[in-house]
């Protein structure tokens, strides 16, 4: 099964630096580019942002997705309504960022709360993920956006919103739109699933499926390490991956594995973190 995978990094490494450092380390280490991050780009005017975008592009480079924020005051689910209508009004200004600096996708959580979800139940979370995407959708085909919800770690004492499979299962059926799709975050997929059953969120999400975040751990917390560098099944993910025919840029959500001296990890770092994730996904295609 040939095919040809592409990848990117996070954004939230590099915040902080000037876009020439950016820019170095993804020509250097063989990446598409970053996933676009507030902290990144929301401040830019909007010659500022054609500008960097210009950058990218004269480099080869772009910002192919963006992460959307996602702070206690940013939950489109929030039960508060007032909560609620704010946290959309601040997607919808990221959006417009997003758009400006040429992405394709922007990555959405379900919610930012990390309440048990069977307190209130399901139903109760669908309905105001309803009158928020009722808003954001038609504005993200505006956009010319894909709004991608991202699956969700558990809570502290229970499931939370996004943390299962049925719940992406249930996001499809009652929002499903062309401008909706799902991010696949591996490592939130192996610590709410379990090895038996983090598959199940790919499978759930489908051809839908719009972003990944790859990023391994043990298991047992979200630690953002290098692919390979824990449990995560990632023969299965890249699998998948070329079996719809995914052929957008993958975002390596982790750093470097490698000693992060003077503030930034060294070129070599990059290299060796792209080539080795490209080596587990070409050995698992070619399997």
């Amino acid at each position: 099964m040939a095919h040809e995978f592409i990848f990117s990094t996070t954004g939230y490494t590099f915040i902080g630096k000037t876009t020439d450092v950016v820019i170095e380390v993804c020509t250097t280490a063989g990446l598409s580019g970053i996933e676009g991050v507030d902290q990144l780009f929301s401040a830019l005017t909007e010659g500022e942002l054609d500008r960097t975008r210009a950058e990218y592009a004269t480099a080869g480079l772009s910002v192919d997705s963006f992460h959307l924020p996602f702070e206690r005051d940013h939950d489109i689910a929030a039960f508060y309504e007032t909560t609620r209508r704010g946290a959309v009004e601040t997607m919808i200004r990221h959006m417009e960022v997003a758009a400006a600096i040429g992405a394709r996708v922007v990555i959405q959580h379900p919610s930012t709360s990390s309440f048990n979800l069977d307190a209130d139940g399901l139903d109760a979370y669908l309905l105001r993920l309803d009158r928020s995407f009722s808003e954001l959708l038609p504005r993200a085909q505006v956009l010319g956006l894909t709004i991608a919800v991202e699956n969700m770690l558990p809570g502290y004492d229970g499931p939370r919103l996004g943390s299962s499979p049925d719940h992406i299962t249930a996001f499809a059926k009652r929002f499903g739109h062309p401008n909706l799709g799902f991010c696949l975050d591996t490592g939130h997929a192996l610590v709410a699933g379990g090895p038996e059953r983090a598959h199940e969120f790919a499978d759930a999400m489908g051809t839908s499926l719009a972003a990944f975040h790859l990023a391994d751990n043990a298991g047992d917390r979200d630690s953002h390490l290098a692919p390979g560098r824990g449990l995560v099944d990632f023969a299965a993910v890249f699998r998948g991956a070329a079996g719809i025919g995914y052929a957008h840029p993958m975002c390596i959500e982790a750093p470097p594995f490698a000693h992060l001296a003077g503030g930034s990890f060294p070129l070599a770092a990059w290299q060796a973190l792209v080539a080795e994730t490209r080596a587990i996904a070409e050995r698992a295609v070619a399997e």
